[in-house]
């Protein structure tokens, strides 16, 4: 076992899985090994305690993570020892944690930052008087900032000095991990994620008209909602925010930073401290961290369906040995008909208008009888998008009224459309119209859905949600 590979880390993947870790140790090795997650699942079951390759996938995704954590757990530890300030408690601390969040959070305060507001103060001298009103000691505030003028600092008047102290006192209070940790967890409980109109003039086909004017609480908002606002807010037709329970976190800032004895000058100071803190630094990181994590958690999900549907898509029991008419449905365009023989040759194509505008229910019937007389067709396959249903009914007519020899099936012709204007389907029926190619497309995925849905970008055949606008690599 290598020396990340340890037991608590094992143990960890464990209560994330729910599975025993010795599969888990199992599975580990041969992934480092450099065995695949689907070649573990079907040549490795006897090693693996019969793990599927989702379980396998889990195993794969949490060991990255904890490993993740793990090794920024040293890299804080050893960033924060550089600096001297590493005390055995802090140690404790990160060692402790199992979120990468959590780790963030403690080295937060130790973190190199960029020329903040404070760090101009502190450059200024300001941090010891800072302290004394943290610390919420008996002085005499504005004489106290009357010492700290000084024009080599531009430091005139106590407004200018309390201003620079405000700053200090508003970043170590965004910096505390325990404030940041208990202000996420109330935001994300009882906060509301809202998405207003910005540019609706943009949205011409009012795709996202519902989230115009839209709330809907963080915690149970569901993923294909996330993605939605996502996309409204990426193509700048609506704007997003998280709307937090304000009155409750300032609330629970002042008892926690503001003694109960404090009065007066030092009170209002440390009030108009939190306020600043977290309305101009806390609040802005949180609602950033918590959708994040919404569209972490949201894309995941997305995948999970995609993957799902798919899997279901392509796995499909062939139906070999029939002669089948695809038909793709339109309105406007007339319904395209392909005849293809049992090895899927195309034998026959032309197009019918049983539905409106043009409602040619006659030419229709005669086109459709024609076909049943040339070939033996048993099957009539209707693709599932525009004007389905109408053909569908049209068809069923047709099969009672003539007390035709052959059934109907609606099939899911999700990708036809993008399969008939590939350059493999150009290269396969280079004098076909697209809408015949998908025709041709529809029928042979009846025969054998595998073989011909292959020919598809699988993000292109629509069997998932917003699969287009999650990670690719995943």
């Amino acid at each position: 076992m290598s020396e990340q590979q340890s037991p608590e880390l094992l143990k960890l993947v464990s209560q994330q899985t729910k599975l025993n870790e010795k599969s888990i140790k199992q599975v580990i090795d041969l992934l480092n090994e450099g065995n695949t997650v689907p070649f573990i699942a079907r040549y490795r079951k006897e090693l693996t305690g019969g793990l599927d390759e989702v379980q396998i996938k889990s195993i794969e995704d949490q060991w990255n993570y904890v490993k993740n954590v793990s090794e920024r757990k040293e890299e804080v530890i050893r960033l924060i020892d550089e600096q001297g300030k590493l005390t055995d408690e802090l140690r404790k601390e990160i060692e402790a944690a199992t979120q990468l969040q959590k780790v963030e959070d403690l080295y937060r305060p130790y973190k190199q930052k960029r020329r903040t507001r404070a760090t101009v103060a502190k450059e200024k001298g300001l941090e010891p008087l800072a302290l004394q009103v943290w610390k919420q000691e008996e002085i005499n505030v504005t004489q106290e900032a009357k010492t700290y003028f000084s024009e080599e600092h531009e430091l005139e008047s106590v407004d200018q000095v309390l201003g620079g102290v405000n700053d200090i006192l508003a970043e170590w209070i965004s910096d505390d991990p325990q404030y940041r940790e208990q202000i996420r967890k109330q935001t994300f409980q009882k906060g509301t994620i809202a998405s207003t109109d910005k540019n609706a003039e943009q949205d011409e086909k009012a795709i996202f008209e519902m989230y115009y004017d839209y709330q809907e609480p963080v915690g149970k908002i569901v993923s294909h909602r996330i993605l939605a606002l996502n996309r409204g807010e990426k193509e700048d037709v609506i704007k997003v925010s998280i709307q937090p329970p304000e009155e409750s976190i300032v609330a629970f800032l002042e008892k926690k930073v503001i003694l109960p004895s404090t009065k007066g000058q030092l009170r209002s100071l440390l009030t108009e401290a939190i306020q600043d803190s977290y309305k101009r630094l806390i609040q802005p990181s949180i609602e950033r961290e918590i959708r994040n994590s919404l569209s972490e958690s949201a894309e995941e999900q997305a995948i999970e369906v995609f993957s799902s549907n798919l899997r279901s898509l392509l796995l499909q029991p062939p139906l070999k040995g029939k002669v089948v008419l695809g038909i793709d449905p339109a309105y406007r365009t007339g319904c395209k008909l392909a005849a293809v023989d049992e090895t899927g040759k195309v034998l026959d194509i032309g197009v019918m208008y049983p539905t409106a505008p043009r409602n040619d229910v006659k030419g229709a019937e005669k086109l459709l009888l024609s076909f049943m007389d040339r070939h033996p067709i048993e099957l009539m396959a209707i693709g599932n998008g525009t004007a389905s249903r109408e053909t569908e009914q049209f068809v069923a007519d047709m099969i009672q009224k003539h007390k035709l020899n052959a059934s109907y099936m609606i099939v899911n012709e999700a990708g036809a459309s993008v399969y008939s204007a590939s350059k493999l389907a150009r290269d396969e029926f280079p004098d076909f119209q697209v809408e015949e190619r998908s025709a041709v497309s529809i029928a042979r995925r009846v025969q054998d859905p595998l073989a011909e849905l292959v020919k598809i970008d699988p993000k292109s055949i629509g069997v998932g949600q917003y699969q287009h606008d999650v990670s690719q690599k995943k």
